[in-house]
């Protein structure tokens, strides 16, 4: 396994200086750094580049992560909608690309945080994406670029909810860079058992976020991580283990991910920040690969 971190644990918004992170991520025991996909289309081919000397010089793999706008929502019942969220992602690919990141997950398949104000047909829009998400995977797969769908809580998504429809999904799509992603904290919320949640999804699972029940990193609180490590290890998972802890309110990620309040129980400074997300590598490393 490889372990990585979601930068947004330092951040308030959905975007940052990725180099200052990349440093960073490497000084404290992170195989990976993830970043998010939103601001990655308007990088210029040099920054990219840049980007990606920097991340190699520090042996870090780059991964993204996305949560798509309604406007580039591949599920929309509008033709109109899921033409320019197919532009938008086959943009993004080609940035992708240059920046030498090969994996992206998240909601992809529809859009994030959805908007319960308004009226969905779940059959429908899974036809819509499935058909977008299918379309999509050959350009993608030309920039050796392997789409992993995120199984989310009901507060967030509607789609995918369980393991068990995210590999439903998966295999609907029938592309063979088109993965499942699960997620201990959305997991938490739906599955009712973790661990057959990761059998389920063998050797679908393309990428693993964790984080504690209420968003704390690993380690500051009750998931049974030995449990699920010895699930990963069952189904012979080796990818991608990014932890994406949140704990302070304020901003964009404060506002979507709500947090309203600080979850450490009092304002820290970088260098405590720092020290939380280090001591969390090590313990992830040790529960999951023990």
């Amino acid at each position: 396994m490889k372990h990585g971190i979601y930068y947004a644990f330092w951040e308030s918004e959905w975007e940052a200086d990725y180099f200052r992170y990349i440093d960073k991520a490497a000084r404290l025991g992170f195989d990976i750094l993830e970043i998010a996909a939103g601001p990655l289309p308007d990088y210029s081919p040099e920054k990219l580049k840049d980007l990606r000397k920097a991340a190699e010089a520090n042996n870090i793999e780059l991964t993204v992560g996305y949560g798509p706008k309604p406007e580039q929502n591949l599920a929309s019942p509008d033709a109109d909608v899921r033409k320019n969220a197919a532009a938008f992602f086959t943009k993004l690919f080609g940035q992708m690309e240059l920046l030498g990141a090969r994996l992206i997950g998240g909601g992809l398949y529809s859009y994030w945080p959805v908007d319960y104000t308004q009226p969905f047909d779940k059959q429908e829009d899974w036809k819509h994406s499935v058909e977008s998400i299918k379309a999509l995977a050959p350009v993608a797969k030309e920039c050796g670029i392997t789409l992993c769908m995120e199984v989310l809580n009901r507060f967030e998504g509607y789609l995918l909810n369980t393991a068990e429809e995210g590999v439903r999904y998966v295999r609907e799509v029938n592309e063979d860079n088109v993965k499942l992603m699960l997620d201990t904290f959305h997991m938490n919320i739906e599955e009712s058992s973790m661990t057959e949640a990761i059998r389920q999804a063998g050797p679908l699972l393309g990428h693993f976020h964790t984080g504690e029940p209420n968003r704390m990193p690993p380690g500051a609180g009750r998931m049974p991580w030995f449990e699920i490590g010895l699930a990963l290890q069952s189904i012979g998972y080796e990818g991608p283990v990014v932890m994406e802890p949140f704990v302070r309110p304020g901003g964009t990620v404060g506002q979507n991910i709500k947090i309203w309040r600080d979850l450490t129980g009092h304002a820290l400074t970088t260098e405590e920040l720092d020290e939380m997300a280090k001591q969390a590598v090590q313990f992830q490393k040790y529960v999951l690969e023990c």
